[in-house]
């Protein structure tokens, strides 16, 4: 369509509409317009008639070029060159920054020259683990084509594995510095510490001419004793915000390690710290050496060792004190001057009525056998007898009487109902309320939401690291990336990967166009603006970058 214009006498414009097609002069080569037709003044034209000429061209265009036709635009000038995630990393990136551990890896690397931006790298492996994740190879591949990581656009994996050893030979630091600046920083409560541990396994085949220091056999609570694993520690505050983290070998046990815990957390020197352990750790020198230092301690005693003060505890009459929903308790002390224990009894109404409830199927079963063996005789009764008598379901409910023929013993079944629904609990510090005390000891439930999400949520297990110094690294990036993870969670109030999954449709797209490229985000949605205002997280910049292409004149 070419317009032209006409200057008429009172100075006044008249345009002029036409259908013309270019074509070259064979003698000079220059394009001259040839009109096909005229439509006359451009402010008498029929523009409805104009529009159904149009439509009826296009109809004989596919889809798409009936769509670039009404838009104007030319097919296949514009393309898009990438589409990477983008919300995710971003608002980690921010968390990362916030909370110091940005600036603790640039003060490591102050005197230190590498090829690689080490920072940026631990920052996307701790990315992955909570976004998507991989292998250390295979994050070669998402960095280049799958995120967006600001001051990162590529990595190779030796430069991961040089950062992973940057990792483990400053963890100390890293740990103490992002802890400080993190307590500051979410105005933590550290007077409460709870510590737990766990195992993880791997599926590297073992080397027989290899000295294994980590990975070890021993106590699976994976249920996988097939294989060789480690043991992982961790410190959370009240809030599920992990603190601290260790590993030992996998042959490492409990009641082994809280002398290495108890030390480090006092050479913070944190204040008041009453440490929240469970029932594998309440040993009487682990209990002597968290008091040490002036530390204090809620331990879970374990209610069937038949020691005699836990004994006395739970004979001691008393009324409950109801403290919240399905949650009685009762102080009891023990003794008299140094040799007191104080005591807090706490009983679940609800729990107690499911133990009751579990206790009598699993009598049912002893029950069938015991009517079974009386009628089997010789070598097979013996058998049964054993069977029976060693079941981990309902053995320890048997005795064998005179005639060596067993039978439910009552007394046994008496002894364990009065436990039913009950936890002890052993504690140090005597300005504690025992109403503290049992709403403290059931936050230890937040460290095993914390390994949970560990295993599950950033992939902790299983392992394919052989050298010692890159499982402890991966435990660290793990680590990190379960810091994030809580503190996203405390903020906004939800789960990781409902937040994860909105925040991962905010894309970044690289358009080519004839001007030029440009680099956009999406547009964000109000769920999205939620979690970003939560997280106390900036939008990322609309226009990332514009390349304009430089026109060539003749």
């Amino acid at each position: 369509m070419r317009k032209t214009k006409r200057t008429n006498k009172d100075g006044s414009t008249t345009a002029y509409l036409q259908l013309a097609h270019n074509e070259r002069r064979p003698a000079t080569g220059n394009p001259v317009a040839k009109v096909i037709w005229k439509f006359g003044r451009e402010d008498s034209v029929d523009k409805d008639a104009l529009r159904r000429l149009i439509q009826s061209i296009a109809r004989v265009l596919d889809p798409e070029d009936q769509i670039a036709v009404e838009m104007g635009i030319e097919l296949g000038s514009i393309s898009i060159e990438s589409d990477k995630s983008l919300g995710g990393s971003w608002a980690l990136d921010q968390f990362w920054t916030k909370l110091g551990i940005r600036s603790a890896f640039e003060v490591l690397l102050r005197e230190r020259q590498f090829e690689a931006p080490v920072e940026r790298a631990v920052f996307a492996m701790t990315a992955n683990r909570a976004l998507a994740p991989s292998s250390k190879l295979a994050m070669e591949d998402w960095v280049e084509n799958d995120v967006c990581i600001d001051g990162l656009g590529q990595v190779k994996v030796h430069q991961l594995y040089r950062a992973m050893d940057l990792l483990v030979e400053n963890h100390e630091h890293v740990q103490e510095r992002v802890f400080f600046s993190m307590a500051n920083l979410l105005n933590l409560e550290v007077d409460l510490i709870y510590f737990d541990t766990t195992s993880t396994y791997f599926e590297v085949d073992p080397d027989p001419d290899e000295q294994e220091e980590l990975r070890r056999a021993g106590y699976s609570k994976d249920h996988r004793p097939d294989l060789l694993q480690v043991v992982i520690g961790l410190a959370v505050t009240r809030d599920g915000i992990p603190v601290r983290c260790w590993v030992w070998p996998g042959n490492t046990c409990d009641m082994e390690v809280i002398a290495q815990v108890n030390k480090d957390l006092t050479s913070w020197r944190l204040g008041r710290v009453i440490t929240v352990v469970d029932r594998g750790f309440s040993s009487a020198a682990n209990l002597r050496r968290l008091q040490r230092a002036g530390g204090h301690y809620i331990a879970g005693e374990r209610m069937r060792a038949d020691v005699k003060t836990v004994e006395e505890a739970l004979a001691r009459p008393g009324r409950y004190k109801p403290v919240k929903e399905n949650l009685e308790i009762k102080e009891i002390v023990v003794g008299d001057g140094e040799a007191r224990v104080r005591y807090v009894l706490a009983r679940n109404p609800l729990e107690a009525q499911r133990d009751r409830q579990r206790r009598e199927r699993i009598l049912a079963e002893p029950r069938e056998e015991l009517t079974r063996l009386k009628s089997v005789t010789g070598e097979e009764h013996t058998k049964a007898v054993c069977k029976v008598v060693t079941s981990k379901r309902f053995g320890k409910y048997l005795m064998l009487d005179a005639r060596n023929f067993p039978r439910i013993d009552q007394n046994k079944v008496k002894k364990e109902a009065r436990l039913d629904g009950k936890y002890l609990l052993r504690i140090s510090d005597d300005t504690l309320s025992p109403e503290d005390v049992a709403l403290g000891y059931k936050q230890l439930l937040e460290v095993e939401d914390a390994f949970r999400t560990l295993k599950s949520t950033l992939d902790l297990r299983p392992m394919y690291h052989r050298v010692s110094d890159r499982i402890r690294a991966h435990v660290l990036l793990c680590w990190l990336a379960l810091l994030l993870v809580r503190v996203a969670e405390t903020q906004v109030g939800d789960t990781w990967p409902r937040i994860r999954t909105q925040l991962e449709r905010i894309r970044i797209v690289e358009v080519d166009a004839p001007e030029g490229k440009i680099v956009q985000r999406t547009n964000i949605a109000p769920a999205q603006k939620h979690i970003l205002s939560r997280l106390g997280v900036a939008e990322p910049k609309k226009i990332r970058e514009i390349i304009l292409k430089s026109k060539v004149r003749a």
